[in-house]
């Protein structure tokens, strides 16, 4: 097995459910891990994905919105012995806004993310129909660095839709996580479980803390030069209310839940 990977991944995303704000914070607030490709030093890689919204204020219809936010995104991983794993993802955004305030284009530098992981357990053994079963957990923790740029006027009536579109959150962001990957043979389950505690900026203003929870099925399909997984999966979303010099921002905060749809190349 080579000692160095190169990803690309391929994502569509298949909106099922929404029970979310009016004011969707659903550009900077956002981070994605996914699987991780099978690696046993390191790998690096590069990725894309987005997201794409349509809002409206309920209680004022004139108020819309179509947001398009997408990220290419550089990353790379590092196991250090055994126990100890270490992830980079430097994303490089392209968020779009136009609504009934006129049309926002950013493209620069997002918010860096690093990680750190602890194997608390890796285990292998066979079922009665001597079938492998082989389990992972992993636990850790990290920063969202204040990379990208923030910058809002906190006088305006719009500012939360504002500061969804920002290139970042302005704020070092701690980042918890935890990764449990089942696979029985070639099928796999990789479950992860992340909470986002959000700092305050230098403008006062502070995204509500977010608690994401994804799971996937998937199933390596290996050719002569790369391996195909497809995979499926669904992903829940649950943030806080954001605040502006510590004052709730109505119409922030809320849930969402997605079905994914993912192939990779390897």
């Amino acid at each position: 097995m080579k000692k160095v990977f190169f990803v690309i991944l391929m994502t569509v995303f298949l909106l099922s459910k929404i029970q979310a704000c009016d004011i969707c914070g659903c550009g900077v607030n956002n981070y994605y891990i996914g699987i991780l490709p099978q690696f046993n030093h390191k790998f690096f890689g590069l990725r894309y994905h987005f997201n794409s919204f349509n809002t409206r204020l309920t209680e004022d219809p004139t108020q819309s919105s179509k947001d398009l936010y997408q990220t290419i995104e550089l990353w790379g991983g590092w196991n250090m012995g055994k126990k100890i794993q270490v992830l980079v993802l430097v994303p490089l955004n392209f968020n779009n806004q136009n609504s009934d305030e006129g049309i926002s284009k950013l493209r620069a530098l997002g918010d860096i993310m690093l990680l750190g992981n602890y194997k608390v357990f890796d285990s292998r053994s066979f079922n009665h129909n001597n079938r492998v079963i082989s389990q992972q957990l992993w636990i850790g923790g990290g920063l969202k660095l204040p990379t990208g740029k923030f910058n809002i006027e906190k006088n305006d009536p719009d500012v939360a839709s504002m500061a969804n579109g920002q290139l970042g959150s302005g704020g070092m962001d701690i980042l918890l996580n935890a990764m449990y990957h089942v696979r029985f043979n070639s099928l796999g389950i990789s479950t992860t479980a992340t909470y986002k505690i959000n700092s305050e900026n230098k403008d006062e203003y502070r995204f509500g803390d977010k608690l994401a929870v994804n799971s996937f099925v998937y199933y390596p399909i290996a050719t002569s030069k790369a391996i195909i997984n497809p995979n499926l999966g669904l992903l829940y979303e649950r943030t806080k209310g954001s605040e502006l010099q510590g004052s709730k921002i109505d119409l922030t905060g809320g849930s969402i839940c997605w079905d994914q749809s993912v192939r990779k190349l390897a």
